[in-house]
């Protein structure tokens, strides 16, 4: 069955098609096309592919949904493109429009349209999950659980985090404030994430508290929901995402900046207004809530302009060695880069290493790594090997789902590197 008259967000971005003249340089930077060379796998195979569609010569095939999904869009192609074609743009269109020609199956719309939107619901899915996990999942190390065999769906033999005890909405008021004695310069929204949320509270809890030291007022709105960058980038479902959009829109209203401690969640928060703006009020109101988004170590550096003598090492930063590892979505979406290194290096009593191929994929990306976890391991274990040629302690980064890839390839390949949030590095 041919769609080609309903690729309504596909043109939107042909552009960027024409810009793609089949030189294969992306074929040298992608982390798939480096464990399974076939055209297919790069974005020139998957730009024709593209081309073919809009031609009229194919058709949403269950075989090309599998090839669209497979991709990290950790945008290394487009870095490296003469041409600087936006690959990941017309890869994200496109499975929108694969969603509006074919719909989503059962599980799917379950968990995209009727789970990740209702925040409530979410939070008690996930709570019932923490109480099965001491059950089916073995704990290998601290807080770290394995993936039993049966469960390879979501990664067989991976480690996972555990869920933790109580969420960060559940441990920190809506406002917070400096401490006496602390001049409040401004009023910043934080958007929590999942996985800050579910799975690592402390890492928010060391954001409040290192921005109200800092004399930074922080929101923490109750109505606030995930990103959204499941729903849309992920799977391609446009609609749901600008239910989530708008309510997070909402949820921040009268604020100065809006900060995230994901680089993830920074990026799609930015990218409402490319990809979801279909009104002029959405147009309008995403592009005011664009400006507004920052990634912390950006908002640290760049926007509170903190001294170096700000940035003291915690207790497990301490006499250390860190590595940093750029999250994709942090490096080429954001332009964050040197902010982190920066934070890092002012740190008394601690070493910065830098990592070769500190800005290669870790091979996270979300959906990616739990549809093709075999794949996601190879690439994972090569950015483990890199970690260990620092001789770090510590490996630091500002992803949760880079935190938790990066600690499956650390454990899975026996290093002691502990994975840490640049935040919990700070006092």
């Amino acid at each position: 069955m041919n769609h080609n008259g309903k690729l309504e967000q596909t043109k939107k971005f042909g552009e960027d098609l024409k810009r793609c003249i089949d030189c294969g340089n992306c074929t040298l930077w992608c982390p798939i096309y480096e464990e399974e060379p076939v055209e297919s796998s790069v974005a020139r195979g998957k730009h024709k592919m593209i081309r073919a569609l809009l031609a009229g010569e194919g058709a949403y095939t269950e075989e090309f949904a599998n090839l669209l999904s497979k991709c990290t869009l950790c945008m290394a192609c487009t870095e490296h493109c003469p041409f600087q074609s936006q690959v990941q743009s017309t890869i994200i269109a496109s499975r929108a429009d694969k969603v509006k020609a074919t719909g989503i199956g059962l599980s799917s719309k379950f968990i995209y349209r009727w789970l990740i939107p209702k925040r409530r619901l979410f939070g008690n899915v996930v709570k019932m999950a923490s109480w099965l996990q001491w059950i089916f999942l073995p704990k290998t190390d601290a807080s770290i659980r394995h993936l039993p065999l049966f469960l390879s769906g979501l990664g067989k033999g991976r480690q996972i985090p555990s869920i933790a005890p109580k969420f960060l909405r559940q441990l920190v008021p809506v406002h917070n404030t400096p401490p006496a004695g602390v001049k409040t310069k401004m009023k910043v929204g934080y958007f929590i994430g999942c996985a800050t949320d579910f799975i690592f509270p402390h890492v928010g809890e060391r954001t409040i508290q290192f921005l109200t030291k800092h004399g930074v007022e922080v929101v923490v709105p109750k109505a606030q929901g995930c990103c959204g960058a499941p729903v849309w980038l992920g799977v391609g479902d446009f609609d749901t995402g600008r239910k989530v959009a708008d309510a997070n829109v909402e949820a921040f209203a009268g604020v100065d900046y809006v900060i995230a401690d994901c680089a993830t969640c920074t990026s799609a928060l930015k990218e409402y207004v490319k990809y979801l703006a279909d009104t002029s009020e959405r147009k309008r109101s995403y592009a005011e809530f664009e400006h507004k988004i920052k990634d912390v170590p950006e908002f640290l550096v760049d926007v509170l302009n903190l001294p170096e003598s700000a940035y003291q090492p915690s207790a497990e930063a301490r006499g250390k060695k860190v590595t940093w590892h750029d999250p994709c979505h942090a490096v080429r979406y954001l332009g964050v880069k040197d902010q982190p290194r920066k934070i890092i290096r002012s740190m008394p009593n601690v070493e910065f290493a830098e990592m070769v191929g500190a800005d290669r994929c870790c091979g996270m990306a979300g959906g990616f790594s739990i549809h093709y976890y075999d794949l996601a391991k190879k690439i994972g274990d090569k950015k483990a090997a890199r970690v260990k040629e620092t001789g770090a302690n510590v490996v630091a980064t500002a992803c949760p789902g880079c935190m938790i890839q990066l600690t499956d390839a650390m454990k899975r390949n026996n290093l002691p590197q502990r994975v840490r949030h640049i935040m919990e590095l700070l006092q």
